[in-house]
């Protein structure tokens, strides 16, 4: 499986977005097959506007591309309306999907709504090989309001894999928790690192869809896909003014 399949919104800083998982699926030697979402007025210092792409460019975008060009593993991030969620459930069934379920952005603009939220796990998290939500995602997810407790979120939500990220919730040590079947597979540690990263997570759920189009098992894709983001996180570049950006050199 050499192509891998980008649903995404446009950074026009580079940082996060189809920017970030084209980089990225690059550096591991695999073809990404990128469909823009959303255009987005967006900085490192924040985000102003989402301009949704219609439901029917993005249909016919895709079968185009099918008719062409195989693929088996397909990457979601930012989506931004029922039509679009409906309209891309619809077309990747019985692919292999990475779902990136981004609630907010890293500079802390609301993306998906209660409705959104519901759509969201109505229509794509049944088709899901694996999620990457941070832990306030999980919590959106599993509407567990007030709540942190993150096996009674994972058990709700029933995907069969998720890992929760934990930097949004660690101080010093990050624990990212792999879960398989609601059951805790593995958790990996990381030391917290200084400043905000733009692009992340979008880095995090590109590798592990790159590693499972090279053929690794799930848990090892996670593993070396937060190896990989560490390491860009550890080289991350200032570009403008506010947050890093991942710095998605080769695979070490």
């Amino acid at each position: 499986m050499e192509n891998v399949l980008i649903f995404a919104g446009l950074d026009p800083s580079g940082g996060a977005g189809l920017a970030a998982d084209v980089e990225t699926i690059n550096q591991f030697g695999l073809t990404p097959l990128p469909i823009i979402t959303n255009l987005t007025v967006q900085n490192t210092a924040s985000v102003r506007r989402l301009q949704e792409v219609s439901s029917n460019l993005i249909t016919e975008q895709y079968q185009h591309l099918q008719a062409d060009i195989n693929f088996e593993v397909v990457k979601i991030g930012l989506l931004s309306s029922d039509e679009q969620i409906q309209t891309i459930s619809k077309l990747i069934s019985g692919k292999i999907l990475v779902l990136d379920p981004i609630v907010k952005s890293s500079s802390g603009k609301d993306f998906l709504d209660q409705n959104l939220l519901l759509s969201l796990k109505k229509y794509l998290l049944p088709l899901a090989k694996i999620i990457t939500p941070n832990f306030a995602e999980l919590c959106a997810l599993a509407n567990l309001s007030g709540e942190n407790n993150e096996q009674k979120a994972v058990a709700k939500l029933g995907c069969e894999w998720i890992l929760v990220t934990k930097t949004d919730t660690s101080d010093k040590q990050i624990e990212h928790n792999l879960y398989h079947q609601n059951r805790l597979l593995e958790s990996f540690n990381y030391a917290k690192l200084a400043g905000d990263f733009h692009g992340s997570g979008c880095t995090l759920a590109s590798a592990i869809a790159a590693q499972i189009a090279l053929g690794a098992a799930v848990n090892t894709a996670c593993k070396r896909a937060l190896d990989y983001t560490y390491q860009t996180l550890l080289n991350a570049k200032s570009v403008g003014k506010m947050q890093y950006h991942p710095h998605r050199k080769l695979p070490l």
